[in-house]
């Protein structure tokens, strides 16, 4: 799971250099991530409540790419948007506590 929310990071920050699809490298980067994220996520749901598995997946590749974003494209950071990446993180622990 965590790899698969990593590899959602992966193919998220190669997509704001795609130019629309027009930059090779960016969109292959997009392309060949999105579709290694999407069977791990297949994979992790053999053994995860569907729920659960995506709300982890989306919070990974979430937080991942906030944090990717402000430290290495400049991407502003507030108390208030650190606030809601808490949020973010206790909602996903709450699921997983509260997971069968």
């Amino acid at each position: 799971m965590v790899v698969a929310g990593i590899c959602e990071v992966l193919w998220a920050v190669p997509l704001k250099f795609s130019e629309g699809f027009t930059k090779l490298l960016p969109t292959f980067l997009t392309v060949i991530f999105l579709i290694i994220s999407m069977v791990l996520l297949e994979k992790a749901v053999e053994g995860i409540p569907l729920g659960t598995a995506y709300a982890c997946w989306t919070a990974i590749g979430a937080i991942g790419t906030v944090v990717v974003g402000t430290l290495f494209l400049n991407e502003s950071m507030s108390p208030l948007k650190l606030f809601f990446l808490f949020l973010v993180i206790g909602g996903i622990m709450g699921l997983k506590l509260t997971t069968g």
